[in-house]
């Protein structure tokens, strides 16, 4: 059974997302401050985080820098709609969807059975799959590995699934909305700036310039089979 932690000091939000999930079969538990929230992810170990940013106590990207020390669980942002640099600060801290309030509690429902969709098919590290291997970058999917030069290159579980939906289909141009439903795994809602901000990270972790930028478009992997 999924379990699903959500953190919002908002009681009828909290009310509403409790009726929602449990209504699909999924054990929830709620927090309303930051570090009861904190107290809740290590002890609950939830499978999803619905993050909001604006808490007491702690905000929702202190709790969210603090997790990702720690833990690499989902996590979905919940931001107000006016403050474009939380959802950018929160996706660089380490968050990996979000949504923007106020929001449809059926979109938000979509993203996270998405999210539990990917986290149920993504292969244990050592499992058998895939390697590309390219003249600067070589992907073990099994291992989920990267290097870059021959040096190690931490990924998250985001980034490195972005980078191999990319890989994977070297030479041709993959548009944000593709890259969404490939790896965030559900239909384009409005708003790509999470695939911009991930791929920021990818490619400032790995050094090089492997991924271009088609503008209007989207992005192409470039990098020279062995």
């Amino acid at each position: 059974m999924p379990k699903i932690l959500v953190v919002d000091d908002e009681a009828s939000i909290v009310n509403l997302l409790s009726s929602y999930i449990k209504a699909e079969g999924y054990e929830i538990h709620t927090a309303s401050d930051g570090p009861t929230a904190l107290k809740a992810a290590r002890a609950f170990k939830p499978d999803v985080i619905i993050l909001d940013i604006m808490l007491p106590g702690l905000d929702g990207l202190e709790v969210l820098s603090r997790l990702r020390r720690e833990s690499d669980v989902y996590v979905i942002l919940l931001t107000a709609r006016t403050e474009e640099m939380d959802k950018i600060v929160g996706l660089s801290v380490g968050a990996d969807d979000y949504v923007t309030k106020p929001f449809s509690p059926r979109e938000l429902m979509a993203r996270l059975k998405a999210a539990l969709r990917r986290l149920q098919s993504t292969p244990a590290s050592g499992e058998t799959g895939q390697r590309l291997a390219f003249k600067h970058v070589i992907i073990d999917s099994g291992a989920r590995q990267v290097t870059a030069e021959g040096k190690s290159v931490e990924l998250t579980a985001i980034e490195f699934d972005l980078l191999v939906a990319l890989a994977e289909n070297r030479g041709r141009v993959l548009s944000r909305e593709q890259l969404l439903e490939k790896v965030w795994g559900y239909d384009f809602y409005g708003d790509t700036r999470v695939v911009d901000v991930h791929l920021g990270h990818i490619r400032q972790k790995l050094g090089l310039d492997v991924i271009a930028t088609v503008r209007g478009v989207g992005y192409r992997f470039e990098d020279d089979v062995l």
